[in-house]
């Protein structure tokens, strides 16, 4: 189902979390310059300070933590009081995390299902009470690869993300046929903060430097090196929003599709393995 906002103007009101970087930055600023209002959300909304005041009629920043769910209604409530509406809500706020299972804290695990999960869910039942009044909106949801898929010391991450695509997945059959338009982004490596200040490094352990801390280097060792353009990204998702036939899921980056096509061959290779063991456990008669 294609995206359009019920307006009877071409400007939009996005709503970000997570505006003051990587993703979120493009995002503000790509939809700024091309004349559409933006709430940005942010735990330091002083970072968004210089477009603020280059835009005060068009950008709205608001203080908000996704680890404060309780929240997420009064930053809704705030965008559609400042714009009337709101067209499209990009969940964008996150951070990453490297540890193998046995290194990773409780509060680690728990912080990454606030921000990747719980929160989103939060902002995403505040959000379509107006979408579908309107019979109108989008739902962009900045998941990762790494939400269909894992490697050693992605455990953690892996999950929220698996857990967002699964909400996600459900959430698009139930409202499109309400006109809302759910869209999962799968970005592979793009330069941001995620190798560096934004990825949270669980104290290690000698027994799993061969694999968990292998990719805990690797990792690290990408910082400032990564490929992806967000600014491209973001086209390529508001490209993807304005299709005739939207896609489930949009993965972005060589890196992001080529991991993902292998894990599908791999899993389908698995599946044929064992089918007929699979196909064995029915009761008889």
């Amino acid at each position: 189902m294609t995206y359009h906002p019920a307006t009877t103007d071409d400007r939009q009101v996005w709503l970000i979390t997570g505006g003051t970087s990587g993703f979120g930055r493009a995002f503000v600023e790509d939809l700024l310059a091309d004349g559409h209002a933006v709430v940005a959300t942010a735990r330091r909304p002083q970072l968004l300070a210089d477009l603020a005041e280059r835009h005060p009629e068009r950008l709205h920043v608001i203080e908000f933590d996704l680890a404060d769910i309780a929240r997420a209604a009064l930053v809704v409530e705030a965008a559609v009081e400042r714009f009337g509406r709101v067209d499209v809500l990009v969940n964008n706020a996150g951070h990453g995390q490297v540890g193998a299972v046995e290194e990773s804290t409780d509060q680690e695990l728990r912080d990454l299902m606030d921000v990747h999960f719980f929160g989103p869910a939060a902002l995403v039942r505040a959000v379509l009470p107006h979408m579908r009044r309107r019979g109108a909106g989008a739902i962009v949801q900045m998941s990762s690869f790494g939400g269909q898929l894992s490697y050693a010391g992605f455990s953690a991450y892996s999950a929220s993300k698996c857990a967002l695509e699964g909400f996600s997945e459900a959430l698009a059959l139930e409202v499109g046929p309400l006109g809302v338009t759910v869209l999962i982004v799968e970005p592979g490596a793009f330069r941001t903060s995620f190798c560096g200040p934004g990825v949270v490094v669980s104290r290690p352990m000698p027994e799993y430097a061969a694999t968990a801390g292998a990719t805990r280097d690797g990792l690290l060792a990408l910082d400032g090196r990564q490929p992806g353009d967000p600014h491209k990204a973001v086209a390529a998702i508001r490209g993807a929003l304005a299709a005739d036939r939207p896609p489930l899921r949009l993965p972005l980056g060589d890196d992001s599709l080529d991991a993902l096509l292998t894990h599908l061959d791999e899993v389908r290779t698995e599946l044929l393995e064992w089918e007929k063991v699979g196909r064995s456990v029915n009761l008889v008669g």
